[in-house]
């Protein structure tokens, strides 16, 4: 078999090119720290790999999902803790009317007091999380979930004023299952403000609202008996016991609730490093195989090149001259 110069020198060239090739890629390989740079690569780590960044990023959302949530109940729970700091302000003023020293013009001026605490209360009720999501709208609401709506002509005393409505749905809002556990959004702020049990009525619900309103027209009415201002200093101080418990129940379960969304959010920490470790496992390069890996393909390049020019040297022409 006759083998030409050119054939030759094609193999030759041929050789050095698929070095060089893989000389690049280990190049690549240690600069981009991947193994894989293409499914081509290794197509069952390719694989591998994306399962676990689809993993990784549904993690990501559910973790945004979390804090979200968190973010509702740390405001729920300090809310209702604001609440119940006015109900107890609200407590010391009914005290104070119980006063027999006093007269109309001060009962009027505690109930001018009583109705701040209230305006107040009503704010408190209609806080949102930051967002315009209200914190006790329920299931949602168009607008603030308290209203505030005039009574005309207003009931006289001793009869308690509904003035403020809800306009929310009952319920809560809640996030996607994680873990198989949904995490609240907002919470059934009709459940918490309007339906507290009445110490007088049994059975009847009983409105942070409207027995604060009950309140302030008697108070502010004058000319009453003393009986009939201690009936009310008696009766409204049980009423704001009862509604102090009731918030002061709910304000537990937004504790509660933080404690799960604290677990919840553990778990989803662990996932998210999990599928990091899966996605490293799969695509990631081992540094010291790389670099002893690319020395062994420099050296064998370099002697291809030496080899390569050595030949080139050795013609017949050299020889003939």
């Amino acid at each position: 078999m006759r083998i030409t110069t050119a054939t030759a020198y094609d193999a030759v060239v041929a050789n050095l090119q698929q070095r060089q090739q893989r000389l690049l890629e280990s190049q690549t390989q240690l600069t981009s720290g991947k193994r894989v740079q293409r499914a081509s690569d290794d197509p069952a780590a390719a694989a591998q790999a994306e399962r676990a960044l689809a993993w990784q990023g549904r993690v990501e959302a559910q973790q945004r999902a979390i804090a979200a949530s968190r973010h509702a109940m740390q405001l729920t729970e300090s809310t209702l803790g604001s609440a119940g700091e006015l109900l107890q302000q609200a407590r010391e003023t009914l005290v104070q009317a119980g006063n027999a020293s006093y007269g109309d013009s001060e009962r009027a001026h505690l109930a001018q007091s009583l109705a701040d605490v209230r305006e107040q209360l009503l704010a408190l009720a209609n806080r949102t999380d930051g967002t315009g999501r209200y914190l006790f709208g329920g299931e949602g609401a168009d607008g603030a979930p308290f209203r505030d709506v005039a009574l005309a002509p207003p009931p006289p005393p001793p009869a308690r004023p509904s003035a403020v409505q809800y306009f929310g749905l009952a319920g809560a809002q809640t996030t996607a299952r994680v873990f198989g556990e949904a995490s609240a959004l907002t919470v059934d702020g009709d459940r918490i403000w309007m339906q507290a049990a009445d110490p007088a009525n049994p059975g009847q619900p009983l409105s942070v609202f409207g027995a604060l309103d009950a309140a302030i027209a008697e108070l502010s009415s004058p000319g009453r008996s003393s009986a009939l201002v201690a009936q009310t200093v008696g009766s409204g101080l049980g009423r704001v016991d009862a509604l102090a418990d009731n918030l002061s129940s709910a304000r537990s379960a937004a504790g509660q609730a933080l404690v799960r969304i604290d677990a919840i959010d553990d778990r989803l920490a662990q996932a998210h490093v999990d599928s990091q470790q899966q996605r490293s496992s799969a695509e990631d390069l081992d540094l010291v195989q790389a670099i002893s890996e690319f020395q062994s393909r420099q050296s064998g390049y370099e002697s291809a090149l030496k080899a390569y020019a050595t030949v080139q040297r050795l013609s017949l022409f050299q020889y003939l001259g």
